[in-house]
């Protein structure tokens, strides 16, 4: 099963007998409100223009439970997950697209989550809305409600000390900007540095200019070149298990398996206890 979709094989998807729930998963990670400026909303972006028939489904209510000592975007509850992916129209048979303002971590977040409690055919837009060349829409759709029921378990998951074992027996990868792995700055959480043993490995750079991931040869040579080869258990983590998430899409595009540590780096660094690595090496 491909996990990307290109913007022309959703809108002839969407034309044909059995067009796939679409889902607009647009977020930012911002910074403003600690500077006293709004965040994002991205409500708002859907209201103003959205793929027709696409459901707008909010990544910090939705796909993620309130912040506390698991980290910023802790695992959502299963069963109010499961309520709001029905509430959105999707069903067990019938394909999922999911898409965001172009970036690919909110849409990734979801696709994960989707896989993770066991539905079978849920894909990302490569390069989300920007690539979409047809109309767009400001109605509100109303979907019927979906017969989905998540059953956890169906992708592989991390806590802290299998983050940490994994650091140590395989690979486990930093999703975040090099500059925060190394611990040069740390505009949100209380520690810089990175999980000792982890390696820097920043999901921008999987994608090229466009937005669009790389080829899966090209993304299967950085991660083999990064310590992914052979039989190797991957491992991936970012700031709040959300940019991790576009890892473990990209892993999945070069045909690689991986494990997500949804608390990331903003439970780990919470917890004094943890040990911390700065610098450019892995310990």
């Amino acid at each position: 099963m491909n996990a990307i979709i290109s913007a022309s094989e959703l809108a002839s998807e969407l034309a044909g007998e059995n067009p796939p729930v679409v889902l607009d998963v647009r977020w930012q990670l911002s910074v403003a409100k600690a500077a006293g400026a709004p965040p994002f909303d991205g409500r708002a972006a859907y209201a103003s223009g959205h793929i027709p028939g696409a459901v707008f489904v909010d990544l910090d209510r939705e796909l993620a439970s309130e912040p506390g000592k698991h980290g910023r975007h802790p695992l959502p509850d299963v069963t109010e997950f499961g309520a709001a992916m029905r509430r959105a129209g999707v069903s067990s048979a019938r394909p999922v697209v999911v898409y965001d303002g172009g970036q690919g971590w909110a849409a990734a977040r979801a696709w994960w989550l989707l896989r993770w409690t066991g539905h079978p055919f849920v894909r990302v837009l490569d390069g989300g809305l920007p690539t979409w060349e047809g109309p767009l829409s400001t109605d509100l759709p109303s979907p019927a409600e979906g017969d989905f029921r998540p059953e956890p378990g169906a992708a592989d998951l991390l806590d802290a000390d299998a983050a940490a074992a994994l650091a140590r027996s395989g690979v486990l990868f930093d999703a975040r900007a090099g500059e925060r792995y190394r611990g040069e700055v740390e505009p949100i959480d209380p520690v810089g540095g990175h999980i000792p043993g982890a390696v820097s490995a920043p999901t921008n750079d999987n994608v090229g200019p466009d937005g669009r991931f790389l080829p899966p040869d090209a993304l299967r040579r950085r991660f083999e070149a990064l310590g992914a080869a052979n039989d190797t258990q991957v491992g991936v983590y970012c700031g709040s298990g959300v940019s991790g998430a576009h890892e473990v899409l990209a892993l999945a595009v070069a045909g690689i398996p991986s494990a997500l540590y949804v608390g990331s780096w903003s439970e780990w660094s919470n917890d004094p206890s943890r040990p911390v690595a700065v610098g450019p090496d892995p310990q």
